[in-house]
């Protein structure tokens, strides 16, 4: 689907950039003590049972971040009146909501009002990727929850599978994040599945002709042939680093380096010099810095747009405004 780039831009332009006045660790020491320990907790209660909820629970942190800031607003509901980001196609595969929902709830009756659903999705996407032994960040905390909720802004802003390269470093910059941050980031497609309608037109029609992407292994074309037998299956789940989808390594960039990167976008950072680099170092070293990288990048998209001080709400159920 084509839209006008001047339409694109001017969504764009109603994403605030990094602001994080007023983010601390350690916020809610006084306000509501434990309130870190709660969440973690209830992550754990879900992780234990389910570890594959940690990559749609990292996702859902990542896709809130790129509409609007870190503000919660893919978390809220859609209305008669009001189309919201949840109903967004790229969001329609997000799972996770139940963790969420029940940190805020055990929050709500320890310190009512007090702890945004925006620094409990923050948080649960931390501790979810650390309990799976992947890497830890810090979350500073203070955000506050969003009014709004656009499905169009979604349908717009979130990176799409089949981006360029020119385009995903746009976006990101758009939201204050450089190149390294988006090959760092892509690395969390070393966790999860997808949707076989999210790279079948790679496999069976790339330009229009009934043709392959010539950038793709071609032992990786016929291993997903065989999993998603027509481009138009949009039930058939593969995953985006397999043997290892459980498990948060650096084996992505081995794969993409092999041109077996599931999605156009994990092909696309072959396709700049920076981020060639960086797949290729972590390639070649099992990932000795992507840890430590990873980290950095998830602290700083978690500053993303964030609401302080008196903007926004703190909402008493994470699917509604109050």
């Amino acid at each position: 689907m084509a839209f006008p780039r001047l339409v694109f831009l001017l969504i764009l332009a109603i994403i605030p950039l990094c602001n994080a006045q007023g983010l601390k660790l350690g916020y809610y020491e006084k306000t509501c003590p434990g309130a870190e320990a709660i969440v973690e907790k209830a992550t754990s209660h879900y992780i234990s049972r389910a570890p594959t909820l940690a990559a749609p629970l990292l996702r859902m942190h990542f896709h809130d971040c790129f509409v609007r800031g870190c503000d919660g607003s893919v978390l809220l509901n859609s209305t008669k009146n009001n189309l919201a980001e949840i109903d967004a196609i790229p969001n329609q595969s997000l799972r996770g909501f139940q963790v969420i929902e029940a940190a805020k709830s055990e929050l709500e009756q320890k310190c009512p009002g007090v702890v945004s659903c925006a620094d409990i999705l923050a948080l649960v996407a931390r501790d979810a990727i650390s309990l799976i032994k992947g890497p830890y960040w810090n979350v500073p905390l203070g955000r506050r929850d969003g009014k709004v909720s656009i499905m169009l802004e979604a349908l717009f802003n979130l990176p799409p599978p089949f981006a360029n390269i020119t385009t995903l470093k746009a976006q990101f910059a758009s939201v204050g994040l450089n190149a390294k941050d988006l090959v760092v980031l892509s690395g969390g497609h070393t966790i999860g599945n997808s949707h076989c309608s999210s790279f079948t037109s790679r496999i069976y029609n790339f330009t229009g002709k009934g043709d392959t992407d010539p950038t793709m292994d071609a032992n990786y074309v016929a291993r997903l042939k065989s999993k998603c037998t027509s481009i138009n299956d949009v039930k058939t789940i593969v995953e985006m680093d397999p043997g290892s989808f459980k498990t948060f390594d650096g084996s992505y960039y081995s794969l993409v380096a092999k041109r077996r990167g599931l999605f156009q976008s994990d092909a696309a950072l072959l396709d700049d010099n920076e981020t060639k680099a960086y797949v290729k170092l972590q390639a070649m070293s099992h990932g000795s810095t992507f840890f430590k990288d990873f980290a950095e990048s998830m602290e700083k998209m978690g500053r993303i747009g964030v609401l302080t001080g008196k903007s926004g709400e703190i909402r008493k159920r994470c699917s509604f405004i109050n």
